[in-house]
């Protein structure tokens, strides 16, 4: 009995050892090659014949790249770092997988660069997947209709151009029109909403960036925002990668069944570092210098946005592009192309902006195909023909501007037509809730509003919304549903808004 314990430990000896004998250890060979010139955000290497095309390479000092150009005898490699810190005769190492991010709960409420790197000074992410920034689209089998609406809390938007759960939406114009205003303006409205937000910054001034952080930390929205930033001064190989980085991570919460809204701000820079990297390459170039496949890089971006099946989970991707214009040309080469991809355009005119109606988007060149069927039901007998007599306003004006006696019927609708846009004027950052829209638009439509002065009208809309506010929540709750306004909801809504505006009539009706 005494020797059992040595027996016992002399059998797990011998079985180590036998294990230990048999034992092969598995040989991965590491494939390496040699830098042989170094450019702005471009490498080209040589002896990697296995490498694949978008494998990510490794450089040293941590410096990483993507194989772009795959030839019998070098590789054309973006750079995803400094450039500055690698030289030729430098080794590049195969590491045989391609580019991903962290996805999961840990970056809501972060700001980080498309590599997955805090850049907010916070604690390292933790995370449970890395999923591949290059990801195929769903295909046309596993999508939904759009039958959901996103509200923007941009009354002229939510009225007229409205904007559905999975619908892909275009917001261009020239520089310093306020098209990033009205994306942000739509993430602030999410809140409370169960909607993700990503805003992805591409090519951006780090100051331009920061306010719009500084925005959104203010308004508590980071709380369920992801920021994505590669700045101006990024290497272009960075701001190329930026909008797939983002999407991917939209599409990770897509997938649990969850709602997002993605902002691409902007993908005017995003065209320009693909043209930048593809000229270094020696690509081809085509219109304007950019290679053939520039409408390829953003048409499988923006397809990955959509509304799955409910069997898939329900989940959608709502994207809200920006492209910048010049010269108002909305006919140039990059415009064209994204017009074409989306699913209708909110086009913000500088000549609307100077006059200080705000935000400056002209109806007449704005479309939304999806949306209107999205729309909420209370919508639709609230707005009526207003887009129609706002577009009469606008011709009708232009021709009162030569001098001519207009008529009592042409004044009427000037008259009606300068309160349309009154009421669609809006703050920034100060996003308008369902009731309140609907309130104004019935008020607007059935001419309660006709008799108000015009400098009255911001005074008018704020008494309706403090009415609105005022009212149980089982009849706001009236205006969110799936059924239009009944005809006694909608007369009760007039008599109480006739009252509260009859304090600011001072005009005979016309």
């Amino acid at each position: 009995m005494d020797n059992q314990p040595n027996d016992i430990i002399n059998e797990a000896f011998t079985g180590l050892e036998s294990l230990r004998s048999s034992y092969i250890p598995p040989f991965q060979p590491i494939e390496r090659g040699i830098v042989r010139s170094v450019s702005s955000g471009i490498a080209i290497v040589t002896g990697l014949p296995g490498a694949g095309y978008e494998e990510l390479l490794k450089f040293p000092q941590g410096l990483s790249g993507i194989a772009f150009d795959i030839d019998r005898d070098r590789i054309g490699v973006i750079l995803l770092g400094d450039d500055t810190r690698l030289k030729a005769g430098g080794e590049v190492e195969r590491t045989g997988r391609v580019m991903d991010i962290p996805a999961g709960d840990a970056v809501i409420g972060r700001v980080i660069d498309p590599l997955g790197e805090p850049l907010d000074g916070g604690k390292p992410l933790i995370f449970s997947r890395r999923l591949p920034i290059e990801r195929p689209a769903p295909p046309i089998m596993d999508r939904a209709p759009v039958t959901t609406p996103l509200q923007t809390g941009v009354k002229i938007v939510d009225a007229l151009i409205p904007v559905g759960r999975g619908q892909r939406e275009l917001i261009l114009g020239d520089r310093q029109t306020g098209k990033t205003a009205i994306a942000v303006d739509a993430i602030l409205n999410q809140k409370d909403k169960n909607v993700l937000c990503v805003y992805c910054a591409i090519g951006q001034r780090a100051s331009s960036v920061a306010r719009v952080i500084a925005r959104l930390t203010e308004n508590k929205a980071m709380n369920y925002t992801v920021v994505v930033v590669a700045e101006g001064n990024d290497p272009p190989g960075l701001q190329y990668i930026a909008p797939y980085a983002a999407t991917t991570i939209a599409e990770h919460f897509m997938e649990q069944g969850r709602d997002v809204l993605i902002v691409y701000d902007d993908l005017t820079h995003h065209a320009r570092a693909y043209r930048e990297i593809s000229l270094l390459l020696r690509r081809p170039p085509g219109r304007e210098a950019f290679p053939g496949d520039i409408f390829y890089i953003h048409s499988r971006l923006l397809e990955r946005a959509t509304h799955l099946r409910p069997e898939l989970g329900g989940g959608s991707i709502t994207a809200l592009p920006i492209i910048e214009t010049e010269a108002q040309d909305i006919s140039a080469y990059i415009p064209t192309n994204l017009i074409s991809i989306t699913d209708g355009q909110l086009y913000l005119s500088p000549a609307l902006f100077e006059l200080g109606v705000l935000p400056a988007i002209d109806v007449g060149k704005s479309v939304s195909r999806v949306g209107g069927k999205a729309q909420l039901p209370a919508y639709r007998a609230a707005v009526g023909d207003l887009k129609l007599a706002f577009a009469q306003f606008e011709e009708l004006e232009t021709f009162a501007r030569f001098g001519s006696r207009p008529d009592e019927n042409t004044r009427r609708i000037i008259e009606h037509g300068k309160r349309i846009r009154a009421c669609f004027r809006q703050p920034e950052g100060e996003p308008a809730s369902v009731p309140a829209q609907i309130v104004l638009l019935l008020s607007l439509t059935d001419g309660l509003l006709d008799t108000v002065p015009i400098d009255k009208i911001r005074d008018a809309e704020t008494a309706l919304r403090n009415w609105v506010m005022e009212l149980p929540p089982e009849q706001r709750l009236k205006f969110h549903a799936p059924a239009p306004l009944g005809k006694e909801d909608v007369g009760e809504i007039l008599k109480a808004a006739a009252r509260l505006l009859d304090t600011y009539k001072s005009l005979p009706h016309v």
